[in-house]
Parts: structure tokens; sequence; C-alpha cells
């Protein structure tokens, strides 16, 4: 397939089927040059190729069809070879590419630093396909054992029953366990995600990239719980792979993911007869790309907020004799890690955890903070503009067994907040701290 990362610069003339190859080398060359002097993740998003609409709207146009036409016969087989694709403004069938969804993986490249993404039907469908890409039948990743109990449970049963496709789960804090774990010409992938689901430990991403790639292994970081606050493959990371639902998304109403990495991984992806993206078809709508390439633009505000306000709360509930764990806080073990890999002035994230020993405590407070004092939803995901909060171990998490649990340090009573930033941060705290009051007063509860 042709390369998926550039689309020329000028639409093509309905009377000719070819593009001006001069043209289509500057295109390239401006691209990559603007990738190479990446730094700031906001500064790339402002730099990247803004797509207008067809009777010039300042927004894009909705592409809306499955499947495209060509003016003359010849085009449809060269389109097949190979010859022609979107990077010449040619298109087949939206299981291939779309203009649209396009548009949006080229901002998804812009935000994560990388020479190419393709954006996905969900963030499972991105990892599952990556990883399928880069791993045949006998292989074998090493992960860190802390992951969100859907990808733990794609490593620990799906890919060794229908893949052949082995893991050994590790500490991704201790490398000396995950040196040892990688096994030189069998290991694939060395995959964890930048800050963890649900623990919020912070992986040393420039350190793993480095031990892995001393191995020949493939770095792939989901970053979904910091976009903007990290940047793994400037880090040193090989592959970035988002659940495009959360903070970017920011609305809770859309199901979405993307694989950001090397333009030839992501071509490999899209191959006709090999490519994990092609050919199981996670296919994004052009309708949902369209909504969120209309949302990255103000991501950085977002997470700034989100950011700002789970700093603040965490500090105030630390204050309170509350177990609290989020890495902007100086005492938590990676606090200094965090600081010296994150892009300057996004914050430490915005979730944090509170730690109530047991789920009978951890969901009477969820209980109280939603019914009795509307702090916010228990629910899963994150990224929402309302705070939303889940007991981890029997949620998104309850994947994992026992066992497991404890090794990835996830306790019973552990909960989970997404803070969000609608409402004032004063009225946001007052209305915890109303809900804390009554449970101390039930006498479940005492700090």
């Amino acid at each position: 397939m042709a390369e998926c990362f550039v689309l020329s610069s000028k639409k093509r003339s309905a009377g000719t089927e070819e593009t001006d190859g001069d043209d289509l080398y500057k295109t390239k060359k401006s691209m990559l040059s603007t990738a190479a002097a990446w730094e700031d993740p906001a500064a790339a998003l402002a730099s990247a190729r803004h797509e207008f609409g067809e009777h010039g709207g300042v927004n894009m146009s909705i592409e809306a069809s499955a499947t495209f036409t060509v003016m003359e016969p010849e085009t449809m087989r060269r389109m097949f070879a190979g010859e022609l694709g979107p990077d010449r403004d040619f298109f087949i069938y939206s299981r291939h590419f779309n203009p649209t969804v396009l548009n949006l993986s080229r901002q998804m490249a812009a935000l994560e630093g990388t020479e190419a993404a393709y954006c996905t039907a969900s963030g499972m469908s991105a990892i599952s396909s990556v990883l399928m890409q880069l791993c045949s039948s006998g292989g074998h990743v090493v992960a860190a054992r802390t992951l969100y109990g859907g990808t733990h449970a794609l490593l620990t049963h799906f890919f060794p029953r229908a893949c052949n496709i082995t893991t050994t789960f590790v500490d991704i804090s201790d490398h000396e366990m995950v040196n040892s774990a990688i096994v030189q010409g069998r290991t694939k992938v060395l995959y964890f995600e930048s800050i963890s689901n649900p623990t919020l430990a912070v992986a040393n991403i420039p350190e793993l990239s480095r031990l892995a790639h001393d191995k020949g292994v493939t770095v792939v970081v989901d970053n979904t719980f910091s976009p903007l606050v990290l940047s793994p493959a400037r880090l040193g990371a090989d592959v970035v792979v988002h659940s495009i639902s959360k903070f970017i998304s920011g609305g809770a109403d859309i199901i979405a993911g993307a694989v950001c990495g090397p333009a030839n991984l992501v071509n490999s992806m899209m191959d006709l007869h090999q490519g994990a993206l092609m050919l199981l078809g996670p296919t994004m709508n052009p309708k949902v790309a369209f909504e969120l390439s209309e949302r990255i633009p103000h991501l950085g505000l977002r997470m700034k907020e989100h950011c700002h306000r789970a700093l603040i709360f965490a500090r105030r509930m630390k204050k309170l004799g509350l177990k609290v764990l989020y890495p902007g806080l100086e005492d938590h073990p990676h606090h200094e890690l965090l600081k010296s890999m994150a892009n300057k002035e996004y914050g430490f994230g915005g979730l944090l955890c509170l730690d109530m020993e047991t789920e009978e405590k951890a969901n009477r407070l969820m209980n109280y903070l939603q019914n009795y004092a509307q702090f916010g939803f228990m629910a899963v995901s994150l990224g929402y503009y309302e705070t939303l909060m889940s007991c981890s171990g029997s949620s998104t998490s309850s994947e994992l067994n026992a066992e497991e649990k404890a090794l990835a340090g996830i306790s019973a009573g552990l909960v989970r907040m997404s803070v969000g930033y609608l409402g004032t941060l004063d009225q946001r705290w007052s209305q915890f701290e109303k809900a804390l009051s009554r449970m101390q007063d039930s006498g479940v509860f005492k700090n």
C-alpha cells in the first residue's frame, strides 16, 4: 500500500488521475521536517495541516461514502496494486482509507509526534490489532502486570487460545525483572501503560525503551491516561496506542481508538494480504472522526483543568488523612520520574485514587458522593467533564483474579476518580466534604 501518513496538498481535478510528483515530494518533505522539529504537542497540533471544507468551510467536510469512484478503469487496478493511494488523494473503500478518518489520524500523529497514525473503532481494537501485527503464532510479549482489565484478559486468555501468543507479566518498575523476562529472538513486544490503570504507577519510558531496543524488542505504550501530559514516542517508545473514547473525546459519547507509530508499521497494518487493521476491519465511522477532529484543538485546555483540579483535590484529601494515590503528590514514589518526563504546563494527570481498604467502604463513599452530595457519577471510563468514580477491583479490573490483583497492587477498596471540570472547584470540594462528613457520621469510616 502507498504511504498513508501524507495526503497531497491539493485535490485532484476531475480531468486527471495523476498528482504532480514535485508537489507530493514537497508535501512529504514538509510533513517529515515538522515531525523532526516537534516538541510541544500543542504546537505540533497547531502546525498540522488544516483540512478545509469542500466549499471553503473552515471545518472539513464529512466524507460519508463507503466507496469511491474513479475517472478511468485503469485507475482501479493501479489502486489495488498499491501504485496510487491516499497520499495522492485516491481512495477505494472506507475500510481501507477514508479522507475524514485520515484527517483525524493526521491530528493524532501530530499529537503523539509520530510519523503516522490510524484511527479505529475502539481502543481495544487498536491494542489487539497492533499486537497481532507485531506478533505471529508462537510469539511472546512481556507486559506490565498492572493493566486495564480488557488488555490483561486479551493477553492472558484470548491470545494464547486463539493466536498461540503468550505473555509474561512483570513489575514494570523492576527493570531487572523486565530484562530477565525478555527472551531474545522470541519476545516481540514490551507492552505497558505510561500511567497504569488503575494504580497510577508511572513507567520509566526512556529506560524501558532502551532496555527493549537493546534486545530488538518493539515498545508499545498505552497513553490513554496521559495525552499531552506524556509523549511516549518522544521518550523512546515505538508505538503509542489510545482509547480516544476517554480524555481525547471528553464527552463520554464516542467509542474510538488510535495506533500512532512509524509509517512502515501503519502501512503494514493496512496491507491487503497481511494487515491486521485491513483484514480485521475495526473501521472508524467518518462522522465519528469529524466529531473527534473538532474536539482535539481544545484538548490542551481540558487536560490542564482536569490535571489542576486532580492535584488540588489530591492535596486536600491527603490533608484530611485519606490514603491518596496521585503522581502529582511529592511523596508519590514516581513523582520525580513523572516530572522528568512530562511535557511542561500540563500537570500530572487527571485521575486520582482513594484507597478505602474494603469494597464496602469504597461503595459507601461513592454512594454518598453521587446520591447525597452530587459530587460525581458512579461510572467507568474517564476524561468526562463530570467526575467519574468506580471501584476498580470489581469493575474495570474485574478480569484479574485475586492473585493477579494483589500482584498489581489493586486493593479491594481502591476508588478510581477521573476528576471533572464542570462547576467551580470550591463547589465540588464542598460536595466532597459533605459526603465525607455524612460517611463519618454513619460510623462506617473515621479518618
